[in-house]
């Protein structure tokens, strides 16, 4: 995936929330190197690791659960800077959505999303990849955000939005009905937030074909410095959770990646990996997630994760992780 930061404007806003709520900075800040860098520039960024950090400490400082629904609805196109710039050129929301999934890891590197039209319903599927933080605040910041993006664009208060939610309802579920409306379930296999597929042909006030051209030159030559960074093990572990249910061999993993079989292989054994442990990395990811959220058979996760015996996923999941599935699940 592209190297792990997260947009400064994001972390400047959270600041901000949090001690507009009487909150000390330093204490916001400890344990990250924010104190003593600061943040400056336009495009800077900031390492995942200190952002999740700062989020932990927000959390503890505010005691709000619904951090990220508040946090969320403070990213507006401005706080999305040039992709945020680059949605307002575009003809329709059709358009908006063709450059958020080709360019959302600008905003969210630990996120993989897939788009899919229907003649009557479009769906966005989300999954997050970060473990430092709940996952309750991660799908909050990251659905609330696409919420108040979208009212931004279309200048509409009310959008008809069908949430999914990978985990149980939380305490402050009520906060999650005020914001996104009655259509809202939890408990789900994966996150999706659905809308009207007749939305993505509203026309857009500031349209501007030449200047979105400019700024997608723009957002590419971004997201190719961010790329740069990879190793070849995070660039396949990226394609692997995006295949979730497929599981590539590897020379499939290889030709994605433009490279020969044996250079793959020899660019991983540089890295002391080989493919299948990263395939049982990401098998084991999509296990979990199915374990701890769902009530799904287990002989259907088995299934999901390549395997046609539960048996022999039983003995697998416990050598990938050191716990057995009911272990997980309870």
């Amino acid at each position: 995936m592209p190297h792990s930061s997260t947009p400064a404007q994001y972390i400047l806003i959270l600041i901000d929330m949090v001690e507009n709520q009487g909150h000390n900075r330093d204490q916001l800040l400890r344990g990250t190197t924010l104190a003593d860098t600061g943040i400056s520039g336009i495009g800077a960024r900031v390492e995942a690791a200190e952002f999740n950090r700062l989020v932990t400490n927000a959390l503890v400082l505010s005691g709000d659960p619904s951090l990220g629904l508040q946090l969320g609805m403070r990213l507006n196109l401005s706080a999305h800077a040039l992709l945020g710039q680059a949605f307002m050129t575009c003809k329709n929301m059709k358009e908006v959505m063709g450059l958020f999934i080709k360019y959302y890891h600008l905003l969210a590197p630990a996120l993989n999303l897939e788009f899919d039209i229907q003649p009557d319903r479009s769906t966005l599927t989300t999954r997050v990849r970060s473990e430092d933080l709940p996952i309750e605040f991660s799908y909050e910041l990251i659905y609330a955000g696409i919420l108040n993006t979208l009212r931004g664009l279309l200048n509409l208060d009310k959008i008809e939005l069908r949430i999914e939610l990978p985990y149980s309802a939380p305490g402050h579920v009520g906060k999650y009905f005020d914001l996104f409306g009655d259509d809202i379930q939890f408990d789900c296999a994966q996150g999706r937030v659905s809308f009207d597929s007749a939305m993505l042909e509203i026309p857009l006030p500031d349209s501007n074909p030449a200047l979105r051209s400019l700024y997608e030159e723009e957002c590419a030559r971004l997201l190719a410095d961010l790329e740069e960074k990879d190793s070849i093990s995070e660039q396949s572990l990226r394609l692997l959770r995006k295949l979730e249910g497929q599981y590539p061999k590897m020379p499939q993993i290889a030709s994605m990646l433009n490279l020969s079989s044996r250079t793959y292989r020899r660019r991983l054994e540089r890295e002391s990996l080989s493919y299948q442990r990263l395939l049982d990395q990401v098998r084991a990811e999509h296990a979990t997630r199915h374990l701890q959220h769902t009530e799904l058979p287990l002989s259907t996760i088995a299934y999901m994760v390549g395997f046609n015996d539960a048996s022999n996923f039983r003995r697998a999941y416990a050598r990938w992780t050191g716990s057995t599935p009911s272990e997980v699940r309870n």
